[in-house]
């Protein structure tokens, strides 16, 4: 049959970017205590196209993924991404993949279990023997206002935050250990079940280590730069922090890389 995508074009305009975006797909990723676990990503998938080039072969990108999806860990997304290249004999291909990352968490005082969630993604580029691969993590948190706490004679205002931490990784290392580094770096961490004894520790806990978006922050940013769960130290690292205030009807936000203080005198 006539192969169309392998026609040549003539309009001499290279394109960056082709392939698959929004495949709905299950994966198995790393886990820490059970050595995997099963979960569904979205993943999208390109290649560069040269200018001769009519079109991709877009059936490979899934092809490909296909092979890969039931071991997907940091060093095999690398090796998927690798393989489509050298398929559609491109010189990049770049690949994308988010899931929810699902961790079973004790309560601090009764030990009730359940599930929490964790979004998470990979994002890489290979280009022949080179390449680039971050993690990201989105770790929910509650922070207590240190203001509130200082300037009221009760109580103090809380809400729930949201911490996004993108590493560039060149090493092994646990999500579930970025997840602990986070969680302890805010005035407490979630959990899907509170009995009353454990509200109550959450509540006092939280009053307790009172943090701003930006006490969040720099407090991450010192735990990754401390980090011990990789082989190698992060290359690169980025943390963001957004609070759902609870007494404004806006977003309290901090925002850093560790290019911002790496030479400091810190």
């Amino acid at each position: 049959m006539i192969d169309i995508q392998n026609t040549p074009d003539t309009r001499e305009i290279a394109l960056k970017k082709v392939g698959i975006k929004n495949l709905k797909y299950p994966v198995k990723v790393l886990d820490k205590t059970n050595g995997n676990q099963s979960t569904s990503a979205t993943v999208n998938l390109f290649v560069n196209l040269p200018h001769d080039y009519k079109g991709t072969h877009m059936s490979r990108f899934i092809e490909a993924f296909h092979r890969h999806h039931a071991n997907l860990g940091m060093k095999q997304f690398l090796e998927m991404l690798e393989e489509i290249r050298q398929s559609l004999k491109a010189e990049r291909a770049f690949g994308t993949m988010e899931f929810p990352f699902f961790m079973v968490k004790n309560a601090p005082v009764s030990g009730s279990e359940s599930i929490m969630d964790y979004t998470c993604s990979y994002e890489g580029e290979v280009t022949g023997g080179k390449q680039n691969f971050y993690v990201t993590v989105t770790v929910p948190v509650t922070t207590l206002c240190p203001c509130s706490k200082a300037i009221s004679e009760n109580g103090a205002h809380n809400q729930r935050g949201r911490v996004t931490v993108k590493v560039q990784n060149t090493s092994f290392f646990w999500i579930e250990d970025v997840i602990e580094a986070v969680e302890k770096s805010a005035s407490c961490d979630l959990y899907s079940i509170l009995k009353r004894p454990d509200e109550k520790f959450v509540t006092e806990r939280a009053y307790d280590n009172p943090r701003f978006v930006e006490d969040v922050v720099r407090e991450v940013c010192i735990a990754l730069k401390n980090f011990t769960g990789a082989e190698k130290p992060f290359e690169w690292f980025s943390v963001e922090c957004e609070n759902f205030e609870s007494i404004h009807n806006h977003n309290a936000y901090a925002y850093t890389e560790s290019t911002d203080f790496e030479g400091s005198d810190r």
